[in-house]
């Protein structure tokens, strides 16, 4: 996963443990395209204190990830929710196949 990616992930998931001028700057950068200069301009700071800023709530929100990992399990059951679609699919009467299907859902749903 391509870091824009994760970063929308974890913002996405942890915005709101942020302080608003963290919020603020990652969603300009990150969200909305915004330049260093342009969110350094629109917060009237230098754009040395935005790349700062930017570093520091990136490794707080890693951190966050570190010791939560909610963005780890989303991405878990994601895939795990792909692969039963994948294999019901597949599925016509094989009864192996089935069997795969509800180890799947268990597991998901023991993480609960």
């Amino acid at each position: 996963m391509d870091k824009l990616a994760r970063m929308a992930l974890l913002y996405d998931f942890y915005s709101s443990l942020l302080t608003p001028k963290q919020r603020e700057s990652l969603d300009l950068y990150y969200q909305q395209d915004f330049s260093l200069g342009e969110i350094a301009e629109e917060s009237g700071i230098s754009r040395q204190a935005v790349h700062d800023l930017l570093k520091r709530t990136e490794k707080i929100l890693l951190e966050y990830e570190k010791k939560l990992g909610l963005v780890e399990l989303h991405l878990e059951r994601k895939q795990g929710f792909q692969e039963i679609i994948s294999l019901l699919d597949r599925t016509t009467a094989d009864s192996a196949l089935l069997a795969r299907v509800k180890q799947i859902v268990l597991e998901l749903s023991d993480k609960d």
